[in-house]
């Protein structure tokens, strides 16, 4: 990075693998606009934590990104913060069980929403100021956007175009724009995952041991920095545990 601050707006920022974004780009001098959408103390309390250490550099914004008319104010506000756009991060995501002979049409619209027409049209309302600052596109996939995750099959297929956008875009956008795609493997347990069943996930993981969201930062700020001549790809980031079947 030269000496004039990035600016990116990351999805979903206010807890987990988004706050781990916020909190390591901004470290690296990135002015960071964070979006959320019912997190909102958490939301707050990283804003005002993160300003306090660099005044005006985190400015926050709440939209529910499957209202079209607010993911459109979100695009407009974040370019309006520091004088446009350089990076995009797709973090935000809906996750939950679907059983297949249950799934109703809220779920899926509530799924693909989050993970796949959401960061889309993100793309597709940042695409002039990316382009105008040479910018790039992170989007948060999956691991199990290649396979499915058994009892996940909307999010799994969710994903699983989310890979696919990733790769159109990076040629629709190229040669200014680069698109690439991070895929975290056991990295944020979810709430109500058993112990038994985390063992079971970890014996089939090749370093033995489940990852932390700075692993998913780290990735990120990777392929915003210093990934110059890499576009259209997806980095696992899993300890290993696609080499399993």
């Amino acid at each position: 990075m030269n000496n004039q601050p990035k600016n990116v707006l990351i999805t979903g920022a206010a807890k987990r693998i988004g706050a781990a974004c916020t909190r390591l780009l901004h470290a690296e001098g990135f002015n960071v606009f964070l979006h959320y959408r019912s997190s909102a103390v958490e939301a707050q309390q990283l804003c005002d934590e993160l300003n306090q250490q660099r005044p005006d550099s985190v400015k926050i914004m709440q939209a529910d990104l499957l209202n079209m008319s607010e993911l459109e104010a979100l695009a407009s506000a974040a370019c309006a913060a520091w004088g446009g756009v350089d990076v995009l991060v797709n973090n935000a995501s809906s996750f939950y069980p679907t059983a297949m002979t249950e799934v109703t049409e809220a779920q899926w619209d509530e799924l693909l929403g989050s993970n796949l027409k959401a960061p889309f049209f993100l793309a597709k309302a940042l695409a002039k100021t990316l382009t105008e600052h040479k910018g790039c596109v992170v989007n948060i996939v999956d691991i199990h956007a290649e396979r499915g995750l058994d009892g996940y099959p909307v999010y799994s297929i969710a994903k699983a175009g989310l890979v696919a956008m990733t790769k159109f875009l990076a040629k629709a956008l190229g040669p200014e724009v680069r698109v690439n795609g991070v895929a975290p493997g056991a990295i944020a347990w979810p709430q109500d995952l058993s112990e038994s069943a985390k063992k079971e996930i970890l014996q089939r993981v090749i370093l033995k041991r489940s990852g932390e969201p700075v692993d998913i930062a780290k990735a990120v700020l990777f392929l915003i920095r210093d990934a110059d001549y890499i576009t259209g790809q997806i980095l696992s980031v899993d300890g290993g545990r696609t080499l399993f079947s």
